[in-house]
């Protein structure tokens, strides 16, 4: 299972945003079309589907509690997560103080981040990305070789 792709998307007064059926259609069986929503970073939403959430509980919970930046890190993840499912139109509903951290308006740029969906107001992530100190190419060679 890959997320992959973006789309924008309409965000409903109640907080609802549609999941791109690509995305949808990618998900096992056993996430049963939950997802676990929480804070991401740079300013984004991540949505992890059940069965993905349940493996990071499970890394979660190996970590050292004894050391303060792994107690900051899951009050942090874990204060802000909630879980959500697919209504029958293929929408979640996006907590509203997740709303107000992503600064989400009445548009959503959804993108496929290989294991999980980035949720981010699509202005947000114009300035991001045009933050970005390197190039493509060499971000890739950085990372990959």
């Amino acid at each position: 299972m890959a997320f992959k792709g973006q789309a924008t998307y309409s965000v409903d007064s109640k907080g609802r945003v549609a999941i791109p059926s690509k995305m949808r259609n990618v998900l096992s069986p056993e996430a049963d079309g939950t997802f676990t929503v929480t804070r991401g970073f740079e300013k984004c939403i991540f949505l992890y589907p059940l069965d993905r959430w349940k493996t990071m509980e499970a890394e979660i919970a190996e970590l050292n509690m004894y050391k303060r930046d792994a107690r900051d890190f899951v009050r942090r993840i874990m204060m802000w997560a909630d879980e959500v499912s697919l209504d029958s139109q293929g929408r979640i509903s996006i907590p509203s103080r997740l709303i107000e951290y992503g600064d989400i308006g009445d548009k959503a740029l959804i993108l496929g981040a290989f294991d999980h969906i980035e949720i981010w107001n699509p202005d947000l992530f114009d300035e991001y990305e045009n933050e970005q100190p390197e190039d493509y190419e060499t971000l890739a060679e950085k990372v990959m070789a």
